[in-house]
């Protein structure tokens, strides 16, 4: 009796120290504020998926494989069911331009809705520094009102934003600052405040410098090498917007090839394209320029948006002389009556409509007034019959004088072939060269603003087969933050912050066209910005957990 007593007490404490052990262990693993459970998972390095879980925990990954197992449910706050889905890192956007958008709207529909978390701002112009610069209104009604991009970033801060955010400091934005319009190089002192500014830009914040030419490369060199070695200095890179896109664009790639290797900087390109019928199928050429340079042990890279056809404003057809002098200028003279053939007989005029697709392929997109709005969506020659006009030359050049020059345009004038070929380079990223909008938005906006990612996945992956799943994440992911030189996105890991996008690759895909853009993509189930929801089965939860990304060189204000 006295055995079985003893037996039974043993029995007992051996059971209470399991139940104690399992409970404390229960404990610990209930640190998990969310498990995506069963995926496929694509990490961002390119590598074949495999299945298993993700945790996360205080907005960084805590664990990445197969961890929970049948007990899923009792070791995480909340718990995502991804099979039949891919998980992976969030997409990183490395063209955009969100900046004014953002304050706009800080939901930032278009970019979550297809997985981005990251956009990266600046191209031609940034939002600081303004140092002496007037205020302004943007179309969406933000008031342009800040100096420096310190203040801006607060004004991101206090807005709240459901998507991470970098930006450039622009060559072109600084040089306004310093010179207004003017185009001549800038005096020795001038130079020196440029260097100033560029420095204190990187000091708030900014990721590097950003050039844009319009055709050829740069009109003085000399002022942008000067500028990369301030970013340089700074641990930022160099990112180049290429105008000429296929007439000058070996000189342009060759001056980016220079900045590498003069100035020691990451390097990277912007849309790398070919416009125009005449320039089909040179692509080639300009692959192999970069890829020399990278074999020297120059870092070059570039970014690409999938579709053929182009989105800036019509004021890129006309001839440089008539844009001299800023915006004002271009408007003043659109409205002389005696410059109108002058205009039309421009060799320049000309040639840059025709690459622009002539007037078949240049469409309104976006009138400044209301009383054009009507032709918003259409080809410049519907245009021109709907006005009972005979010459279309002569319909753009009314219609501009019109709006003041401020006519944005959709312009059909690439080919399919080259952008397969750009998108299969393995140092290309996609991009979208769009904005953070909603549909809302006005006029008839390109649908690279709410489809990109969408469309890659779903149209040349699944569809076309250009890329396998794991080279298509890798070129929204890890390859991104390796351009940019994140060091804790991009890639699927433990201690990452929990950028996380899960799709169907069965269902991923576009919505729209060119004919009716505004349209969110299918397929993205969920994307968590900094570990929180911000898609949840498909739909926008409101959060606003976005952050600014500073660069190397910031130096907090005190």
């Amino acid at each position: 009796m006295i055995l079985r007593r003893e037996l039974w007490l043993a029995v007992m404490v051996v059971c209470l120290s399991t139940v104690a052990g399992l409970h404390a262990q229960s404990s610990r693993s209930e640190t998990y504020d969310l498990l995506i459970r069963g995926g496929r998972i694509v990490d961002g390095t390119g590598n074949p998926w495999f299945r298993g879980d993700v945790a996360i925990t205080a907005g960084r990954i805590a664990a990445v494989g197969r961890l929970a197992g049948a007990q899923a449910s009792q070791v995480a706050a909340q718990v995502i069911d991804a099979r039949g889905l891919i998980v992976a890192p969030g997409f990183i956007d490395l063209h955009t331009h969100s900046d004014l958008p953002l304050l706009a709207d800080g939901d930032a529909q278009s970019k979550v809705r297809q997985g981005v978390t990251l956009d990266v701002l600046g191209e031609s112009t940034t939002v600081a520094p303004r140092d002496g610069l007037p205020p302004t209104e943007d179309r969406s009604g933000v008031r342009v009102d800040w100096t420096t991009f310190t203040d801006y970033f607060e004004r991101l801060r206090r807005k709240t934003i459901s998507m991470n955010v970098i930006s450039y400091v622009s060559l072109q934005q600084i040089r306004r600052v310093v010179l207004g319009y003017d185009l001549r190089a800038a005096s020795p002192a001038e130079l020196e405040r440029m260097k100033q500014l560029a420095a204190r830009s990187m000091e708030e914040g900014a990721w590097g410098l950003v050039t844009r030419f319009e055709s050829g490369g740069p009109a003085h060199p000399e002022e942008a090498i000067a500028l990369a070695k301030v970013a340089a200095s700074y641990g930022g890179i160099y990112a180049s917007h290429i105008g000429s896109e296929g007439f000058e664009q070996e000189k342009e790639i060759a001056f980016a090839i220079r900045v590498a290797a003069e100035v020691q900087i990451p390097v990277h390109l912007f849309h790398l394209k070919v416009r125009a019928r005449e320039n089909w199928g040179r692509m080639s050429s300009f692959i192999a320029q970069i890829e020399a340079a990278r074999a020297q042990g120059l870092e070059i890279t570039a970014n690409q948006y999938p579709y053929t056809a182009m989105f800036h404003n019509w004021s890129s057809f006309f001839p440089l002389w008539m844009r001299q002098g800023g915006p004002d200028k271009f408007a003043e003279r659109l409205q002389d009556p005696s410059l109108r053939e002058k205009i039309k007989n421009d060799p320049e005029f000309i040639a840059w409509a025709k690459e622009h697709g002539w007037w078949e392929g240049i469409t309104m997109a976006l009138a400044s007034t209301r009383e054009n709005a009507k032709y918003e969506g259409m080809s410049l020659s519907e245009i021109a019959r709907l006005r009972g006009d005979a010459d279309p030359a002569d319909t753009s050049i009314t219609l501009m004088a019109e709006e003041g020059g401020r006519i944005r345009g959709v312009f059909h004038a690439m080919s399919e072939e080259d952008v397969r070929l750009v998108m299969k380079q393995p140092w290309v990223a996609h991009a979208s060269d769009g904005s953070a909008i909603n549909l809302e938005a006005p006029g008839v906006p390109h649908p690279r603003n709410y489809n990109t990612n969408s469309r890659v996945l779903g149209h040349y992956v699944r569809d076309e087969k250009v890329l396998a799943i794991e080279e298509a994440v890798r070129k929204m992911t890890s390859l991104p933050a390796q351009i940019l030189g994140l060091r804790d996105r991009g890639l699927l890991r433990e201690g990452f912050a929990a950028d996380v996008v899960v799709f169907d690759p069965v269902k991923v895909r576009g919505t729209n066209s060119f004919d009716k853009p505004k349209s969110y993509p299918e397929g993205i189930s969920y994307v968590l910005v900094n570990g929180v929801l911000v898609i949840d089965k498909g739909q926008h939860t409101k959060a606003r957990p976005g952050k600014v990304i500073y660069g190397r060189g910031y130096k907090p204000r005190l």
